[in-house]
């Protein structure tokens, strides 16, 4: 009797520990959390990719098309965040499951003191991940019966090219645009707009928010701007010498 419910043990704890994030490649991000009313509300759904990218994880909104290798719908890794009921102070933790909803990963939870609500989810989803880049994640790709091949997208020829001064208007020279593709950098939400980090990661602007959408008040260093969204791309503008500068930046939101 006893070494049967110990071959039964070893067989549950088997089975238990069997999956693992390493064995999934994508992760699938809802846009709407259960404990926020909108999509995105508090920025916790760009939060959420920015450190699943960081952490080595390929990331996609739930309203995004996957690449077609992961049509397959237990391909894929669901990630959620989870807010524990508290007094004072909000808690929130991270959840990995597979398509039928087994429980692969839960991290510890995050604590925020913040009052403001931007500032507490913001604070206590970070430290939330910090179990998560503990994890140390790296895909198994030799551990998967089904491999997800899903291809990183080619970088544009402009990003190969260095930094370069071009004319907007050869009648007018006031204006100039630096085209600089080969730094990108992602958007970590603030109480007031977002900082831009680089992959170290390193403050290299901060934006404010303003009435519009597409335009924030942004400096970079001493240089003082604004950053505006012009084609779908985005460029930070400031005069230098009394001439405009519109520099490209490559941000992710």
């Amino acid at each position: 009797m006893k070494t049967r419910f110990l071959f039964l043990v070893v067989l549950i704890s088997s089975y238990c520990f069997s999956q693992s994030v390493n064995d999934y490649k994508v992760v699938l991000i809802p846009l709407k959390f259960d404990f926020v009313k909108s999509d995105n509300q508090y920025r916790l759904a760009t939060l959420s990719k920015f450190n699943l990218s960081k952490a080595g994880f390929q990331g996609f909104y739930d309203n995004e098309p996957l690449p077609k290798e992961n049509n397959d719908r237990c391909s894929l890794l669901y990630f959620d965040v989870v807010k524990e009921k508290s007094f004072l102070t909000t808690k929130l933790y991270i959840t990995f499951k597979d398509c039928n909803g087994k429980i692969i990963f839960k991290s510890d939870i995050g604590i925020s003191k913040e009052k403001d609500f931007q500032l507490a989810y913001t604070e206590a989803l970070n430290k939330a991940f910090i179990s998560v880049y503990a994890l140390q994640y790296k895909y198994n790709d030799a551990g998967n019966s089904n491999p997800i091949a899903v291809s990183k997208p080619s970088p544009s020829p402009v990003s190969q090219v260095a930094p370069v001064a071009l004319p907007i208007d050869e009648a007018d020279n006031s204006q100039n645009v630096i085209v600089d593709n080969s730094k990108m950098l992602y958007a970590q939400p603030t109480a007031t707009g977002f900082q831009l980090i680089d992959s170290a990661p390193k403050v290299i602007m901060k934006v404010f928010n303003t009435s519009g959408k597409d335009c924030f008040i942004a400096a970079k260093g001493n240089i003082q701007g604004v950053l505006i969204a012009k084609d779908n791309q985005w460029f930070f503008e400031y005069y230098l010498n009394d001439k405009l500068i519109s520099e490209k930046i490559e941000v992710k939101f």
